[in-house]
């Protein structure tokens, strides 16, 4: 099997021919990666020239619109790209998952904000946060910026942080029509922004996931936005309700890491790998090529189950169908069961690779991690299955 091999046919047109040229891209870039892994697990960031290498080939401006440089890529062959940069390394999917999220949220900010943050083109990378974790205080038409983020995947490589807070005047928290607190967003650039690094995990080292400070930071009223009942300035299919799109990056990120997963323990195995006290090499074991061929089903049915999902969401979006409920929803739905598997197909790649995978070189004990630590995120937690089992209810119990 090619390193890139994928089960959807590749289509004529503009988005599946760069996409092709972008996974060939990182084809030849893959060995490169791969042979850094441990330096990049260690180093606690993905290093400077290797983000370069991937601005270079366009990897971060796959969702910018067309009118500001992009590729402004269709939604289905992001997502294989995402997959992609995670099977080679988790905290690189991660880390151009999350950006290329933060491309697809900037299309919520006012035109006149979006073209200063593209004025020097379209290669930019993004770091932020959904949760608010500010207070902005009003001064005039002016607002002072203060708040803590934590989780800022990204942030040391960061052009630009998106950032939320909650609405205050006079040191009173401002309220919404239905008493809910008033919460805006914006854009800070990241010279703005300092960076402590709290980030001291498990897994997903490098993707530098600091506390961002902000302190004093005066911004125009005309910077802010609403993230969570948007005005659309962008009319493409990405941009009319990216929300329900952009989390799915996330279970895209943790399929592509159980993937490598699953080519290290084969990688083992086909190198020749006799356990103590075993009859036969591994690949020759019946036991062990069960157990492959079981872990080989779990991930092509968490790969089936992403795609179908992505296609659905896609689908909608073309059509302008694509609403934030129930397909948000169904986004959580998919992440977390994905996640679920996903540390499960690591786990067990880890447990067939016997006590030759404990060691820190060994690619499986850092695929286990970092899939351990990837499911932790909101997204894939398995509360998030409650709003899909009320909405189901619910819909049971109509006439």
């Amino acid at each position: 099997m090619d390193f890139f091999t994928t089960t959807e046919s590749r289509s004529s047109g503009t988005s599946k021919d760069v996409t092709h040229r972008l996974l060939g891209d990182l084809q030849e870039l893959a060995p490169y990666l791969q042979s850094r892994s441990a330096e990049i697990d260690a180093y606690g960031r993905v290093p400077p020239d290797l983000v370069a290498s991937l601005r270079a080939i366009g990897v971060f401006r796959m969702f910018v619109p067309r009118s500001h440089g992009g590729l402004e890529l269709d939604f289905t062959d992001g997502i294989e790209i995402i997959q992609a940069l995670a099977r080679i390394d988790g905290s690189v999917g991660w880390l151009a998952g999350f950006s290329n999220g933060g491309a697809l949220l900037a299309t919520l900010a006012p035109p006149e904000i979006y073209d200063r943050i593209y004025k020097n083109g379209p290669d930019l990378t993004f770091a932020g946060t959904l949760k608010p974790g500010g207070k902005a205080e009003a001064m005039g038409n002016s607002w002072r910026l203060n708040g803590r983020f934590d989780f800022f995947s990204g942030c040391q490589h960061a052009d630009w942080m998106g950032v939320t807070f909650l609405m205050s005047k006079d040191g009173v928290p401002l309220l919404q029509p239905d008493g809910q607190p008033l919460v805006r967003s914006c854009f800070v650039h990241a010279g703005d922004c300092q960076i402590e690094e709290t980030w001291d995990v498990a897994g997903l080292k490098a993707t530098g996931s600091h506390d961002v400070v902000i302190t004093d930071l005066v911004v125009p009223e005309a910077d802010f936005f609403d993230l969570f009942g948007p005005q659309i300035y962008k009319t493409g299919p990405l941009y009319r309700e990216p929300l329900p799109l952009l989390l799915l990056l996330i279970p895209a990120i943790l399929v592509g890491i159980a993937t490598g997963a699953l080519d290290e323990i084969v990688r083992v195995a086909n190198a020749g790998r006799q356990q103590f006290k075993a009859t036969a090499p591994m690949r020759d074991s019946e036991l062990f090529q069960a157990d492959l061929g079981r872990i080989e089903a779990d991930l092509n049915a968490a790969r089936a189950c992403l795609q179908v999902q992505v296609a659905s969401h896609w689908h909608h979006a073309l059509n302008g169908t694509l609403q934030r409920e129930p397909y948000l929803t169904q986004t959580l739905q998919t992440a977390a069961w994905v996640a679920t598997i996903c540390v499960r197909i690591a786990s067990d790649c880890f447990a067939l690779g016997g006590s030759k995978a404990v060691y820190t070189s060994s690619p499986l004990q850092l695929r286990l991690r970092d899939l351990l630590v990837g499911s932790q995120h909101f997204v894939a937690q398995k509360r998030q299955y409650v709003t899909a089992g009320k909405l189901l209810l619910e819909k049971q119990s109509q006439p």
